[in-house]
């Protein structure tokens, strides 16, 4: 082991076949690096990480580490690592105090009332307490909207430039590539590339595919208020889909939504727009009954008002939803066939096996999106990106009158981004399904949009 290196791992195999990559791990940090391990979904990062952390026994190779603290004897002491899927559930009391602390990130309610863009910062904060001597970060960017993503760029250049803490980022979009990070260690088709510089990278990273143009930019979604039309918005003497009156939603002293009044109506197609905490999920939540306050405001869902005597499932039949929160909520390691069939009769088909035709049907839906292979894959063992396709597929599966996509891209690379995006639009060429799509990125957004909802933080 060089002895500039913090960390070292040479020619490394777990000792689990399920644990390894293709071919044996090389890696190494150095004492003045900041890396970037870099790569599709499903390319095999985050067993990469896994050995960093020694979370996997080797059975052959080693895995070295040379900490400048002496008093930081243990992995777990000097190396925190943070990854998306973390940043959800509440922990101990000690919550509380941490949110405090950071005053600076505006982060100073109760965990289960922040978005999981502020649960993002929050995560980040905490880990940051203990100024580790490498902090890994997978996926730092995604779920922020420009100004947090700025906000942390800012806060991670600090760290780079401090010399305390050494980065290693775990990203899948080259355009998030930031330039304080030193090498970059790509990983492909389960094996770990040597690693290059940064500018090494970027010279082999040109002709890479990028989503493109759309015809709602930044200046178009930034200059909406509470609503607005940006073209003629076909459908205006449609049946309504989606009517609130005066919503308003509040828990203890924080307002969600204030006096908020929408209509959907058939065959439109919204972005719904806002930083984190505006209040986007809670809105959603309304949408598809999840909301017991629905009942306390002037909700009216495909012409019915709320409380009328139907079900929730009356109204989920026609609704296809897919959320960073639904997301963390699929904890069944069951086929992934089964979580996409599962969307035809909605979470109570969790627990029910899938006849041949609704199997049928789901790999219809993974076909389209690149995913058949998947389909006896326990979800569990899927990588986050390999999920997240498959709950996009579940949201199509049943052919819903209203299509929800909050962060549908969330944690995908960009050629899946490009399928997903192109799979939207191609869904809404019938001018009679409805389309409500979450992003804080306006590149993702599909040319069919035609109408925008931005919502402002209280």
């Amino acid at each position: 082991m060089a002895t500039s290196d913090i960390i070292r791992i040479s020619s490394g195999i777990p000792m689990k076949d399920e644990w390894c990559l293709a071919a044996p791990v090389d890696f190494a940090l150095g004492s003045d690096e900041h890396v970037a391990i870099y790569g599709p979904n499903a390319s095999g990062k985050s067993k990469l990480v896994d050995i960093i952390l020694a979370r996997h026994p080797l059975k052959s190779g080693t895995v070295a580490y040379s900490f400048p603290s002496p008093t930081r004897r243990y992995v777990c002491d000097n190396v925190k690592c943070l990854e998306f899927r973390d940043c959800y559930g509440g922990e101990t009391d000690r919550d509380y105090y941490h949110q405090q602390r950071w005053n600076q990130w505006d982060v100073r309610d109760s965990r289960v009332l922040m978005s999981s863009g502020e649960l993002r910062k929050y995560s980040l904060s905490k880990v940051l307490e203990g100024e580790p001597c490498v902090l890994i970060l997978d996926s730092p960017f995604v779920g922020l909207d420009a100004a947090s993503r700025k906000e942390l760029d800012g806060r991670l250049r600090a760290i780079a430039s401090s010399g305390r803490t050494r980065l290693v980022l775990v990203l899948s979009r080259f355009d998030e590539m930031p330039d304080y990070i030193t090498h970059v260690v790509p990983v492909k088709d389960q094996v770990v590339q040597p690693k290059m510089t940064l500018a090494e990278w970027k010279a082999g990273m040109a002709g890479q595919i990028h989503l493109g143009e759309t015809p709602l930019s930044l200046a178009a979604v930034d200059a909406c208020g509470n609503g607005c039309g940006l073209s003629s918005g076909k459908g205006y003497a449609a049946p309504e889909v989606v009517r609130l009156e005066k919503v308003s939603i509040r828990y203890g002293e924080r307002t969600i939504l204030k006096d908020l009044d929408w209509v959907v109506r058939r065959g439109e197609r919204w972005a719904l727009v806002g930083a984190n905490g505006s209040g986007k999920s809670t809105l959603l939540s309304l949408v598809c009954a999840d909301n017991p306050q629905a009942y306390a405001c002037r909700i009216s869902l495909f012409g019915h008002r709320r409380g009328s005597g139907e079900s929730i499932w009356d109204i989920k039949k026609h609704i296809g939803y897919v959320s960073p929160e639904l997301h963390r909520s699929f904890k069944r390691d069951i086929p992934a066939v089964n979580i996409v069939a599962g969307g035809l009769k909605d979470y109570h088909g969790m627990f029910t096996v899938p006849t041949g035709q609704e199997i049928g049907t789901a790999l219809r839906w993974m076909e389209k999106l690149g995913i058949a292979g998947l389909k006896n894959r326990r979800f569990l063992s899927l990588s986050s990106g390999e999920q997240r396709l498959v709950l996009v597929a579940r949201a199509f599966v049943r052919d819903p009158d209203l299509l929800i996509l909050d962060e549908p891209l969330h944690g995908l690379d960009n050629a899946n981004r490009l399928v997903v995006r192109n799979l939207i639009e191609e869904y809404c060429s019938d001018p009679d399904r409805t389309l409500i799509m979450v992003t804080h990125y306006a590149e993702e957004l599909p040319p069919c949009i035609d109408r925008c909802l931005r919502l402002e933080k209280h």
